[in-house]
């Protein structure tokens, strides 16, 4: 099979529009905003087959096949498709292991054209988890097929590609696709109880919010006899800016699309700093901060780091005019009381008054990473309309526009970024070099 495949000119550019994603709102006579409390499924209901392919068959692509099986009944992973076989063969193996099922092998794919292959093979979904520097090829290959999609999250690593995302997520829309994104918060229980409540207005105006993502270390590879660069990248591409489009955008995606999710608002510029510490390969910062402002004047300041012996912080934030909240599961007024919170299942046969296991751990009922997956598989046989994708390029948009302030020690502004040119990558995928500025970006001077 030819291990080579020429980029194609799919990339078209798309207005942007400010989302909100808030679902069955109304105002009452006092004027207050309402919204209707979200019905989550345990498992998506009865309905017709849905085979599913996969494209990226790394840890989290195949957790995503796995989440997919786990959604309901009547549901298959059809095909899979990645640029190497081991990948596959280990994906392959673990559906087996954890959910009895079996893919075919005529329908497990090899190479850089693994993806038109997948979504030529017959399926009704397409699941997009490669790294992120693929996603708008791919998901602009599977809105053209006119099939139902889950991609993780980001979905893009620079500005041309989100603008395509952009592009696609409206064809989708006109088309009636079904697209979810790993944006999985935005599925989780208690985000979804406490977003109600601060719609409804229950700490007032948001006027401040932080987002945090600090971790240590995160995986990598070194190079090993008989990879190419090009091989190599990829199997390290967490840390190569290319292919992930650095931390700020591959993981602390999801604190900024929190707030943005909470403020109903995106930021209009951006004043960031970073550095490279103690990474051990690739081109990227271990850390940044970013001042993020919105067109009302609110500020946000964004965090994230990726380094070991360091203090540990996931979380959001936001302050309004009556209180605050830490977006998960609880509200307080201005003098620090808690005024809401969000109640968890207690464990089976529990009563009123008993005292909780010592083992016991609150969490939602059914994990985000299902439940995304469940309210995809529903709206398709619903045929309700669902399109996640916008919202998404959005909140990595700005996580761009952080990264890119930082890189160069400039302000930057939505309306550069969103007319902004830049576009990362070989111009050609091919297992052999890889012809990019691989240079680690200085402030003042990039």
């Amino acid at each position: 099979m030819a291990n080579k495949f020429n980029r194609r000119d799919f990339l078209t550019l798309g207005a942007v529009a400010t989302t909100g994603l808030i679902v069955g709102c109304s105002v009452s006579n006092e004027k207050k905003r309402t919204m209707e409390a979200k019905q989550f499924l345990d498992q998506a209901n009865e309905g017709k087959e849905l085979k599913a392919g996969l494209i990226g068959c790394g840890g989290r692509g195949t957790g995503a096949a796995i989440n997919f099986l786990s959604a309901g009944p009547n549901l298959k992973i059809h095909a899979l498709g990645d640029v190497f076989k081991d990948r596959v063969d280990g994906c392959k193996q673990k559906i087996l292991d954890e959910k009895k099922h079996t893919v075919p092998d005529e329908n497990c794919f090899v190479g850089f054209d693994a993806f038109e292959k997948v979504i030529d093979s017959g399926v009704d979904v397409i699941i997009l988890a490669t790294p992120p520097h693929f996603r708008p090829q791919h998901f602009a290959a599977a809105i053209d097929a006119r099939k139902h999609v889950f991609m993780e999250k980001p979905v893009a690593v620079d500005p041309v590609g989100a603008r395509s995302i952009i592009a696609s997520s409206k064809k989708a829309e006109a088309l009636g696709l079904v697209v979810g994104t790993g944006t999985q918060r935005r599925h989780q229980r208690d985000y979804v109880a406490t977003f109600k409540e601060i719609y409804e207005g229950a700490i007032g105006d948001i006027v401040s919010a932080n987002c945090y993502w600090n971790q240590s270390q995160l995986w990598y590879r070194t190079p090993q006899k008989g990879w190419s660069e090009m091989e190599y990248m990829i199997r390290d591409w967490v840390n190569w800016t290319w292919l992930s489009g650095d931390h700020i955008v591959e993981q602390h995606v999801h604190n900024i699309d929190v707030i943005n999710w909470f403020s109903e608002k995106h930021p209009v510029k951006a004043v960031g700093f970073g550095s490279r510490q103690r990474r051990v390969t690739g081109d990227q910062y271990d850390n940044f901060s970013v001042d993020f402002e919105y067109e009302n004047g609110m500020h946000v300041h964004s965090m994230c780091r990726q380094i070991n012996g360091c203090v540990t912080n996931v979380s959001e934030s936001i302050q309004g005019t009556k209180g605050s909240s830490n977006c998960q599961n609880s509200i307080l007024d201005l003098q620090g009381n808690k005024i809401w919170e969000y109640q968890y299942p207690k464990p089976e046969g529990w009563k009123e008054g008993d005292a909780l296991p010592e083992d016991y751990n609150p969490s939602v009922k059914i994990s985000p990473y299902v439940q995304e997956h469940i309210d995809l598989v529903q709206a398709i046989r619903e045929n309700k309309p669902y399109v996640e994708a916008e919202a998404t390029a959005i909140s990595t948009m700005c996580a761009i526009m952080g990264r890119i302030s930082a890189y160069t020690g400039k302000e930057v502004t939505w309306e550069e970024i969103m007319n902004s040119d830049l576009q990362l990558g070989p111009k050609e995928y091919k297992l052999g070099p890889v012809n990019i500025d691989k240079s680690i970006a200085v402030p003042g001077v990039a």
